[in-house]
């Protein structure tokens, strides 16, 4: 389906697809994909496909073993999708990795593959004649394919329709798959395919609906990975297990009642969970996201909650039978841990990423030629999954924002970490986040991208699919809109697009396509290094300035604000498995000791680096927004409304989030003490009675705060005058208070003595 280009149409696959309907095939296997799921009409004739009782294979994806890798339509619920493994047993090095990328960043992935098969070095026919060895998941899938139609010769004809659809050879398959031992969930799925236990399942098979995968086990590791790796604890954001429906008893059902959660032993009661789930399963799949939380009342518990959740599915009945109704079963064994201290717990912002397909975001690395797209998620658990290793190797403990900044409690976390972010912001971000910063010691650590409007322009291209050009949205970050969040602290970064090796603390480290810093406040620490600027106008500098002379740029800052401490770092590219030169794991490591625990190394924190006077540019030589380009299509903010997601704490779902402090608390109990998460045990940096004053007045709706604040911050001010704002106010009161009990003193003592004088006048006369 390809021309000799090697491009192919999405129209080539509609015509295929209806003469796959037309003619009642069977199984279809697809050893083709992309990353575009939201081409509806590919993606609705896959729904039709298999809503015709067609089995449909699919490879899962060359990209590995990058994760956020997979492929249409082998990401899609109702499709086999099947990944690639060598003779040992272990993950081709090729095969794709999920999570599936579809509900981020509003939620969590979907298990993908759903199984793997051997994909490398396999012996196949050359199309002339003879044999070749080949090797890719578009290999495993056929194999698969083979599978399915010997277990589809073992249902007699006459049954076949009535027992054999999409859902119930999935259902064989993952359920007969032999798990490896090495990978996890999202590199095998259930594991290799095993056709005798998928052909004894399938021979006494009884329609029924089940979930996949039906066990999330924490103590099973690496399997359960990265579940097994951060246990649970209370007040922490929810955590999110997505797992699909899958219903073998037809090709529409229901979900009857609510799913429930059933505790092995009294501590269970200590796990909250909240159900999102699909209402009507069709094409034969649906999804089942649980939404974990520990109570508050079990801030000190250490141990294991087990329970199941339990699903009443039913199908609409054939004409002439009963309707059918299933339980489905989903077992949990959970660790959970006493809440970690606050300078220990990380906050990563996923709201603000904007990622392929719904516009054209380009890849942060422009060294990288031959994969333009950003489309890999910019998750934890996707191209950023070796960072969330190693953080957690460091006994941090990282959750993910899916919701707006005013959507999380600043008091429980040491640093709020953003990363490589294209999005905007609503204004009651921006106020918070300097609140937080400024009055609650919130820690804040940015790992910035290049934006250059001359060079998005440049990489536009033209699409035969669509017949449309696209240009990017924005660049690899947005850098207009970050500038905008970090106003309040005076920090701004520039339009450069740097590239260079550097070296620091004895690390050798690569800039690719980073940015600069062009406003920073005096006190603070900048390091600066000698690199190429690659934008559009930085390489007509570079031609006229001799090769040999670079101008050092500032990359990387410290500071601190109010109660809090802000790092920045221009390029984030040393964070993102994608398409790593080197990584900046150990600046990471450093920034967080800063941004958490003020924990300064000497080298960083020297005098040499120490700003005398203040960065800064003037605005209209800072970065601007596209003037042609509608991001309101893209984005989760322009022309939205600011709302918490089902991805935030139980307590402000549904509203706009955190104005004064958490509301709403949990019943205790019996046997647990109520733990306030606000303070005490969760707090390592102590709160002074003043800081807590300020943070429970002043809110939305304090007209004097704000007008008092936003006097000074329109104007670019140094750390010091910021730290001084603080005390503007009471110093002011008390000053007024001052004179006037002054003044109302001088006028007493004057009264007194007009009535004394008086007096005598009055005992004279008489």
């Amino acid at each position: 389906m390809h021309s000799l280009l090697q491009v192919s149409y999405t129209s080539w696959f509609l015509d295929a697809f209806n003469y796959a309907i037309a003619t009642n095939m069977d199984v279809l296997n697809l050893s083709i994909g992309g990353p575009d799921y939201l081409d509806l009409p590919f993606v609705e004739k896959i729904w039709e496909i298999t809503a015709n009782n067609i089995i449909m294979v699919s490879a899962i994806g060359n990209d590995g073993p990058l994760y956020g890798t997979l492929n249409n339509p082998a990401d899609q619920s109702d499709v086999i999708g099947v990944g690639g493994i060598d003779y040992s047993d272990h993950i081709a090095s090729f095969s794709s990795r999920g999570m599936s990328t579809w509900e981020l960043p509003h939620g969590y992935g979907r298990v993908k593959p759903d199984i793997v098969a051997y994909g490398r070095d396999i012996m196949g026919s050359k199309i002339s004649k003879g044999c070749k060895s080949l090797s890719g998941t578009s290999v495993a899938s056929p194999v698969v394919a083979g599978v399915v139609c010997l277990l589809v010769s073992i249902i007699p004809a006459s049954d076949r329709k009535d027992i054999l659809n999409p859902a119930s050879m999935k259902q064989a398959l993952v359920e007969g798959a032999a798990k490896l031992s090495g990978p996890n969930m999202f590199e095998q799925g259930a594991g290799r395919v095993d056709l005798l236990e998928s052909y004894g399942i399938l021979k006494s098979y009884k329609p029924r609906a089940s979930i996949f995968p039906n066990i999330l086990d924490y103590t099973d590791c690496p399997y359960t990975w990265p579940f097994c790796r951060q246990p649970l604890y209370a007040g922490s954001m929810p955590v999110i297990f997505n797992a699909t429906i899958l219903n073998g008893m037809g090709v529409i059902g229901y979900v009857e009642g609510p799913p429930t959660w059933h505790p092995s032993d009294e501590v269970g009661n200590l796990l909250s969970i909240h159900f999102t789930h699909s209402e009507i399963i069709w094409p034969w799949t649906g999804y089942l996201a649980l939404h974990m939380q520990i109570k508050e009342e079990g801030a000190q518990f250490s141990g294991i909650i087990e329970g199941n959740v339990t699903l009443t599915v039913s199908s609409p009945p054939a004409q002439g039978e009963r309707p059918q109704t299933s339980i489905c079963v989903l077992q949990l064994k959970l660790k959970v841990v006493p809440t970690p201290p606050r300078s220990k717990r990380i906050l990563w912002d996923q709201f603000h990423s904007i990622k392929y397909p719904p516009g054209y975001i380009p890849r942060d690395s422009l060294d990288v030629r031959n994969d333009i797209l950003d489309w890999h998620g910019d998750h934890l658990h996707t191209n950023f999954h070796i960072m969330f290793n190693m953080l957690r190797d460091a006994d941090y403990y990282v959750e993910t924002l899916g919701s707006p900044l005013t959507c999380f409690d600043a008091r429980q976390y040491g640093t709020l970490l953003m990363v490589d972010l294209e999005d905007e912001y609503f204004p009651e971000e921006i106020e918070k986040l300097r609140d937080d910063v400024m009055y609650t010691g919130l820690g804040l650590a940015i790992f910035a991208e290049w934006y250059n409007v001359d060079t998005m322009v440049k990489m536009r291209f033209f699409d035969d699919n669509t017949r449309s050009w696209w240009t990017p949205v924005t660049g690899g970050s947005n850098i207009p809109a970050l500038n905008d969040l970090l106003a309040p602290f005076g920090i701004a970064f520039g339009d450069k697009i740097l590239n260079g090796d550097f070296s620091l603390l004895g690390e050798q480290s690569r800039y690719a396509s980073g940015t600069n810093i062009v406003r920073f406040p005096r006190g603070g620490h900048v390091h600066s290094f000698p690199f190429l600027d690659s934008s559009e106008s930085g390489a007509t500098q570079n031609v006229l300035l001799n090769s040999e002379i670079k101008p050092d740029s500032p990359i990387l800052g410290f500071t601190e604000m109010g109660e809090g401490r802000i790092a920045v770092y221009g390029d984030s590219n040393c964070l993102d498995s994608s398409h790593m030169v080197t990584n900046c794991y150990w600046l990471l490591k450093k920034m967080l000791d800063f941004t958490s625990t003020d924990a300064r190394d000497p080298v960083l924190f020297s005098n040499s680096v120490k700003l005398d006077i203040s960065l800064y540019e003037d605005d209209n030589q800072l970065p601007s927004r596209r003037t042609d380009v509608n991001f309101s299509t893209y984005s989760a903010v322009v022309g939205k409304d600011l709302i918490c997601r089902t991805d935030t704490r139980f307590e402000v779902w549904g509203t706009k989030g955190y104005s004064l402090q958490l509301q709403g608390r949990t019943k205790k109990l019996p046997g647990y003490p109520l733990i306030d998460l606000g303070r005490g045990l969760n707090s390592t940096l102590a709160t002074s009675s003043r800081r807590n004053r300020i943070f429970n007045t002043r809110n939305k709706g304090d007209s004097v705060g704000n007008t008092y604040l936003g006097l000074f911050y329109g104007d670019e001010l140094d750390a010091p005058k910021l730290v001084g704002i603080n005390w503007l106010v009471p110093a002011v009161v008390a000053a007024t208070g001052f004179l006037l009990l002054c003044f109302w003193r001088i006028r007493q003592k004057r009264r007194r003595r007009r009535k004394g004088s008086g007096a005598g006048r009055l005992a004279n006369l008489l």
